[in-house]
């Protein structure tokens, strides 16, 4: 149980802060996005992400958040096999799999409904 209460909060704190710099500053949802990536994926190259996983579990791995710290951890994981070439090949194997997943449901999505022109 109290797994779950860590999610909850941890995650809406997460929400919470980006709706808050949202609401006070002049950049848009986009810039917000990227930055959360971006500090995902730094979290996750310091070595922080993981014992963040370990606090708060769902809170941290389902926010937009968790793909910048699943491409970083395919890169270093693909850099110690392969060295630098594990740069590239890092990213496409981590993440290609939530990206494929993203785009067979907005097919999906597009063609059971109508979407507006």
């Amino acid at each position: 149980m109290n797994m779950y209460i860590m999610a909850f909060l941890v995650g809406g704190l997460i929400c919470a802060l980006g709706q808050l710099f949202l609401d006070f500053t002049n950049y848009t949802p986009a810039h917000l996005l990227v930055g959360v990536v971006v500090i995902g994926s730094i979290l996750s190259g310091l070595g922080l992400y993981e014992p963040l996983i370990d606090i708060a579990g769902a809170g941290v791995t389902v926010p937009v958040m968790n793909f910048g710290h699943i491409l970083t951890s395919g890169v270093l994981m693909e850099v110690e096999r392969d060295g630098f070439l594990g740069l590239f090949a890092g990213v496409l194997e981590q993440g290609s799999i939530g990206i494929t997943a993203s785009i067979i449901i907005g097919f999906l999505t597009a063609a059971i409904f109508r979407p507006k022109e």
